[in-house]
């Protein structure tokens, strides 16, 4: 029994509208005392308390769903499960705590946990509704009326770790599925790039023959491919062990980071020695949970008694390859991760001085993650079972600080840089490559653009809207950045410095991939310069998205009629007629209005400012001229 809210807010539920949830205060049920557990001459022995959730064997969540058969009074604590279909008989009143049991993904495990978080609008008025459903009733609502909560939950695929539906679409040969609510790219790209690392999916994303095994066991991937790892006997119970340790909460109050010590509490439990600072209720799930996974993978053998710390590593690094860590040289507490983080070791930690460790357990923060759960990991199990991992190379990388390229040969597990001196010539091939990654992370500013092979982009840009039968290629920031490997990393064939890429270079790998007739016929629909009536050639700018610019004096234009036009006519200029000293007067695309309607009123204005300039009262018949008027005229 539960007394309602301080402030004794209640929602009264219609019987009738309590069958659709909708919470309607309409004709409420007479209230019940909120100052009394048992209503007046009731006894404890009249009520009867039933647990409805989802772990309960099937008979147990029988008895919530049926009228109790001495005809008592019933109090049934259920979670979410009782927001589905089912009806429980008999329900008068809810008292709705506001919260719930939820699936999150937790990055600090790498698995989705079991979180408590605030209902939704629509499971406060499905859970009201249950007050309803067959006569008038009440529902209490234990948070402040204040408070607003979210008209929808969330959907569960936009908050759990996406392993298991990235490994099942692999399977199936394809991801091509209309879903109600898509998964988020960002988390499905973390998915396969972990199952990449267990060896489920090949580079293309196809799934592999140990991939279709992992699928089979019906679990999460980490934990498959850690118990496919693990072969048979004791090293499979010790699997299973881990399994449960790693899926469980912390059954230690004062623990440290060591998973070995959950392990031992866990071993002492079963020996009936567990240690004082255990939860007892703790270890006797994990235990059982170790149980059902033996049963699971049908492994009769019992876990070990006793094992070295190192040796539970060798075994979890199979959930966690993307987490095994190498001790940084110049920092004893601080680690290099496989997947290029770091992360670093309490002050106290049991870990300190392990060369390789592996972590099950990180708390992300701005800088290094932190180890909050671990094993240490044997070098030479770890060469064996990731052998292909293991390589040395020579690698030439950017040098941001010095813009230059740095040559080394370097000693790799994954990501990790373990060893590293320096190498001797550079290969060219590896310097081009580096040279690229260069652009690629500083940008297209980092080439030297001439002013020339700018405007050359911009008229292929605006020839391809204005024209794109033309079929010319996209020269956009976003696909040249996108194509890098293509057009630039050849020019940079035998080169080691940036600035080793002339103009010319730059103009002519950027023009190469383009036949010259192509490239005739741009000049021709996009020329850089016109000749106006004054005889003089003038330059016309061009800009993606905007009208092509000429700029030229009003009377270098006397007598021309029409505004002149680009690609094959179908394209004005915009005109920007300047005085004799060269200031903007008129920007127009219609040279004809401009004649007939502005032209008089800008000679008013501008006739007494440059009088040596000819400034006509017909332009249409007057000789276009870029000079002063000869002197005595």
């Amino acid at each position: 029994m539960l007394s309602p809210s301080p402030d004794g807010r209640g929602v009264g539920v219609r019987g009738d509208e309590g069958r659709g949830g909708t919470g309607n205060m309409a004709s409420p049920a007479p209230r019940p005392s909120a100052g009394h557990l048992l209503p007046a001459g009731e006894r404890k022995d009249d009520i009867v308390v039933l647990a409805l959730h989802g772990d309960l064997p099937v008979e147990k969540q029988s008895e919530a769903l049926q009228p109790d058969p001495q005809g008592r009074r019933r109090v049934v604590l259920a979670t979410n499960v009782a927001e589905s279909s089912v009806t429980l008989p008999g329900v008068r009143v809810v008292v709705d705590s506001g919260l719930a049991r939820e699936p999150s993904y937790d990055p600090n495990s790498g698995f989705s946990r079991l979180e408590i978080t605030t209902i939704s609008q629509a499971s406060a008025d499905q859970r009201a509704g249950r007050a309803g459903r067959v006569a008038d009733g009440w529902a209490y609502r234990l948070w402040p009326q204040s408070q607003r909560l979210d008209p929808q939950r969330r959907p569960e695929i936009a908050l759990v770790e996406l392993g298991a539906l990235a490994l099942e679409l692999a399977a199936w040969g394809s991801d091509a599925l209309r879903f109600v609510d898509a998964p988020p790219p960002g988390a499905m790209n973390a998915a396969r790039d972990l199952l990449r690392r267990l060896g489920a999916l090949t580079t293309t994303n196809a799934i592999t023959p140990l991939g279709k095994r992992m699928l089979a066991l019906g679990t999460h991937p980490r934990l498959a491919a850690m118990l496919l790892s693990a072969g048979e006997g004791e090293d499979l119970a010790l699997a299973c062990d881990l399994a449960a340790l790693v899926e469980a909460r912390d059954p230690l109050r004062m623990g440290g980071d060591a998973l070995a010590v959950r392990w031992r509490a866990l071993a002492a439990f079963r020996n009936g020695r567990a240690p004082q600072d255990a939860n007892r209720s703790g270890l006797a799930a994990i235990d059982a949970a170790a149980k059902q996974w033996r049963r699971r993978v049908r492994e009769n053998a019992a876990p070990p008694s006793s094992v070295e710390a190192h040796r539970l590593g060798d075994v979890l690094m199979h959930a966690f390859p993307d987490r095994i860590g190498f001790q940084h040289p110049q920092d004893a507490r601080r680690y290099l991760l496989a997947n290029g983080r770091s992360a670093r070791l309490f002050d106290d930690s049991a870990l300190v001085g392990e060369p390789w460790i592996v972590v099950s357990e990180l708390r992300h923060e701005n800088r290094d993650a932190l180890v909050q759960r671990g094993a240490p990991v044997d070098e030479r199990r770890l060469r064996r079972d990731f052998a292909d991992r293991f390589v040395t190379e020579d690698t030439v990388r950017w040098d941001a600080a010095r813009r230059a390229l740095s040559a080394q040969r370097e000693s790799r597990f994954d990501q990790i840089v373990f060893d590293a001196r320096p190498a001797g010539r550079v290969d060219p091939a590896l310097a081009a490559a580096a040279l690229t990654d260069a652009v690629r992370d500083l940008g297209l500013e980092a080439l030297s653009w001439p002013e020339s092979l700018q405007q050359w982009r911009e008229r292929v840009r605006c020839l391809r809207e204005w024209m794109p039968d033309l079929g010319l290629p996209d020269l956009s920031d976003d696909a040249l950045m996108a194509t890098l490997d293509d057009w630039l990393k050849p020019a940079f064939a035998g080169k080691t410095r940036l600035d080793a890429l002339g103009e010319d270079d730059l103009a002519n790998t950027l023009k190469s991939g383009m036949e010259w007739s192509l490239r005739q016929r741009i000049d021709q629909l996009a020329p850089t310069r016109i000749t106006v009536p004054s005889g003089m050639e003038r330059r016309i700018d061009y800009a993606h998205g905007q009208p092509p610019v000429l700029a030229v004096k009003l009377q270098e234009l006397f007598g021309l009629a029409d505004t002149p036009r680009v690609a094959d006519g179908r394209v004005p200029l915009l005109l920007h007629l300047l005085s004799p000293g060269g200031k903007p007067l008129q920007v127009t695309s219609d040279l004809r209005n401009f004649w007939n309607s502005t032209y008089a009123e800008v000679k008013k204005e501008m006739k007494g400012r440059y009088p040596k300039h000819p400034w006509p009262d017909d332009p249409w018949s007057a000789q276009a001229t870029h000079r002063a008027k000869p002197r005595g005229t």
